[in-house]
């Protein structure tokens, strides 16, 4: 394997390592912290970059090597046709031979930068997905303290509300206590003189 598809194979594989280090269950709040320091670092952003960068290249790898093997493939037919002769088959047999390697090197580079691009696409999207997952949860909290606190500030304004409302029946109650009393203290009072005849 010359060395940029060595290159290609070792990015496949850390890609494989990443992938399953974001889909490994952790608590949240991990979770968002190493988000945050992936989404915030200018260390990462700029690894990001060299990413795109890289996999542009080996888009131009992979097509590349898809030409390549359609070009094998055209041989390969070439050689079905020409087999004429038993010594030109020998000759064609070895020469077919070395096709065919060709053919699968083709082939193992074609797949090899076609799973390189295909994962760092799943990766992009999972990777965006947890991030709006853990907006999302974030939301939720939030609102939920909201509600919380909306709903203990309405329980806040119906208390003061009732508060004031005992209040004003405790006085209206010293208030009808008193008239009570003056009245009857002025039926007593009227008790105890004489009547009058009208």
């Amino acid at each position: 394997m010359t060395l940029y598809y060595s290159l290609v194979f070792i990015l496949l594989m850390f890609e494989i390592v990443v992938f399953l280090a974001l889909i490994v269950p952790l608590p949240l709040s991990v979770k968002r912290k190493l988000f945050t320091f992936i989404s915030e670092s200018p260390i990462i952003a700029k690894l990001q970059y060299g990413m795109k960068i890289t996999f542009i290249f080996i888009l131009i790898l992979f097509i590349d090597s898809v030409n390549r093997v359609y070009r094998v493939q055209l041989e390969l037919a070439s050689f079905s046709k020409d087999t004429t002769g038993i010594g030109r088959a020998a000759a064609l047999g070895t020469e077919r031979m070395e096709v065919q390697a060709r053919k699968f090197y083709s082939q193992r580079n074609m797949y090899l930068c076609g799973f390189t691009l295909f994962l760092s696409l799943i990766l992009n999207r999972t990777y965006i997905m947890i991030l709006e997952v853990l907006r999302l949860e974030e939301k939720i909290k939030q609102l939920e303290a909201d509600k919380k606190a909306g709903g203990d500030e309405a329980l806040k304004k119906e208390n003061e509300t009732l508060k004031r409302d005992i209040e004003t029946l405790k006085k209206q109650a010293e208030g009808l206590q008193r008239e009570y009393h003056r009245l009857g203290d002025e039926v007593s009072q009227g008790d105890s003189t004489p009547k009058k005849d009208r």
